[in-house]
């Protein structure tokens, strides 16, 4: 094969590999010098604090001027504006009030240069020169003085400052009777995802009649009246909340099977009660609901609770559209008399042929087998109760008016008092010495409610007087509907916790610590319960 001429053939492979090489170089050589330039740049501005007048910034010194004692200083520059800056904002609202705007314009605007002098001085770590003060507070001093000659002397900045001071303190307590207020409500409301879920329930119940058939099978159970079982009682009309008691006392049973629930409801709940507790397995456990308006014999007659219900002063208190501010939210609360609320009172009536249950109320979760509670001997008394006076407000003389000389003359007013919400009742005890009546007889004297203004336990206090047993404490832990510092070894340690308080479980403005604690024990996979609450 001929060779090419010279001029007709290719360029060297190794010469154009030598100018790539020489380019990438003088890149490298290139990104080094404005690497160390960038660096250099980068340390000349952190090393500019230090540079005294070379500094063309003023970047924040942090090991400067303690500006604290700069502005506490008898001495200062900043001291003299901090005060002088102080008058003037009264004046402003003196001004404004005197319809004097011009002059409140002029002292606000002066008021923006001395903050933002201020501001510079503790910017840059150092103090404020006369060069900088002696302007601002010239200008502040003749406004001020002009405030003064326009009549607003000092009795009047005064007198104005303390009106101002009382109307704010006027706006702050209105402020928290008003939260105090929405958190009651709140706390009273029924949540959007409970209220659908016994819309879903209730509309079962009335479509499903072999349901309402089977109602009565269960109670003509001979287990509802067996005394050698372990019966409970829960009186709500909350269907998620009994569930979980249900649930939990359940699941930390040993023998599940030996257990009776007895569940009272209003007329409202009732059918959405029914078809939860029917279609739901409960392992073996007796599950029985009934509905307090079938209850005829208690009425007006028999029970003072309802005849105050019924008075129109009682009504327009608890249920009234317009309500006196000026007392206190939770004293108002309806639940104070309603007639689930009150049941508790009548558990012997309400289960004639029983001789000792346990009563758990709807916003408690069980951690511990309960059964042991039915072998604990009372000594006689008729109810078995954690104390609470480990703090002075929880003796008597906390919740009953002790200035009432039938109170005082038969009460001691540092007894101890002690937790609604698990309690064993021995009702044979109840019977013999009529508890019912006692606390009928209270509720009577009661009438103007000046021994008590609210809630069943100060009548249980009277009613239950010298007929309490103290059970241990770890038996029924409160507080978790309230405080937010209780102890996790003591939570650990309890059988019973009780979410009591405004902040239940089921509720948005719950604790998030304690939440899972009654959320573990919801059946979540219950269709209702993911339409109404997860979706």
């Amino acid at each position: 094969m001929r060779r090419r001429p010279a001029e007709y053939r290719r360029p060297v492979r190794r010469r154009l590999s030598q100018w790539i090489l020489a380019l990438l170089g003088m890149f490298v050589i290139a990104g080094l010098v404005l690497f160390v330039f960038h660096h250099n740049h980068h340390e000349d501005q952190v090393k500019q604090p230090m540079m005294g007048e070379n500094a063309t910034k003023e970047p924040l010194n942090h090991e400067g001027l303690n500006f604290t004692k700069e502005i506490l200083s008898a001495s200062s520059f900043s001291r003299q504006l901090a005060e002088q800056m102080t008058l003037a904002k009264a004046y402003v609202i003196i001004a404004k009030e005197h319809n004097n705007l011009h002059l409140a314009w002029e002292l606000s605007n002066k008021i923006r240069s001395c903050q933002l002098l201020l501001s510079k001085a503790a910017k840059r770590g150092e103090s404020i020169t006369v060069e900088e003060a002696e302007p601002i507070i010239s200008s502040l001093s003749y406004l001020i003085f002009k405030a003064q000659d326009a009549h607003y002397d000092i009795s009047t900045t005064m007198m104005t400052m303390k009106s101002h001071i009382q109307a704010l303190e006027e706006r702050t307590n209105a402020a928290t009777v008003q939260s105090t207020l929405f958190g009651q409500l709140v706390a009273e409301a029924l949540p959007k995802s409970l209220h659908c879920m016994k819309v879903k329930l209730t509309n079962d119940w009335l479509k499903q009649l072999p349901l309402q058939n089977h109602v009565e099978e269960k109670r003509n159970s001979p287990r509802v009246i067996d005394n050698n079982l372990n019966h409970f009682c829960i009186f709500s009309d909350n269907v998620l909340a009994t569930s979980v008691v249900v649930n939990s006392t359940i699941s930390n049973a040993d023998h599940p099977k030996q257990l009776v629930f007895h569940i009272v409801t209003n007329g409202i709940s009732y059918g959405s009660m029914q078809v939860w507790f029917l279609t739901n397995d409960f392992k073996g456990a007796t599950v029985e609901v009934q509905n307090i308006e079938e209850f005829t014999w208690l009425n007006a007659s028999y029970a003072p609770v309802i005849k105050r219900l019924l008075d129109q002063d009682s009504r327009a208190y608890y249920f009234g559209a317009y309500q006196d501010m000026k007392v206190e939210p939770k004293l108002r609360n309806p639940k104070h008399m309603s007639l689930l609320n009150h049941l508790r009172f009548y558990i012997p009536e309400v289960y004639p042929l029983l001789e000792k249950v346990v009563f758990l109320d709807d916003d408690v979760v069980v951690q511990k087998d309960l059964t042991r509670l039915f072998s604990l001997d009372l000594h006689g008394n008729v109810n078995g109760a954690v104390e609470t006076c480990l703090e002075a407000f929880h003796r008597y003389y906390k919740y009953i008016n002790f200035s009432n000389p039938v109170i005082s003359s038969k009460f001691d007013p540092q007894a101890c008092g002690w937790a609604f919400g698990m309690n064993v009742f021995d009702l044979i005890a109840w019977r013999k010495e009529n508890v019912t009546a006692r606390y009928h007889y209270w509720q009577e004297q009661n009438g103007n409610q000046m021994l008590w203004k609210l809630g069943t336990l100060p009548p249980a206090l009277l009613a239950f007087y010298g007929l309490t047993e103290t059970l241990d404490r770890r038996w029924h832990v409160l507080g978790l509907g309230y405080d937010m510092n209780i102890d996790d070894r003591l939570i650990d340690s309890a059988a019973v916790i009780h979410f009591n308080g405004n902040m239940k479980p089921w509720l948005k403005l719950a604790i998030g610590r304690y939440k899972p604690l009654w959320e573990r024990y919801i059946n979540q996979s219950h269709p209702y319960y993911q339409d109404c609450v997860i979706s």
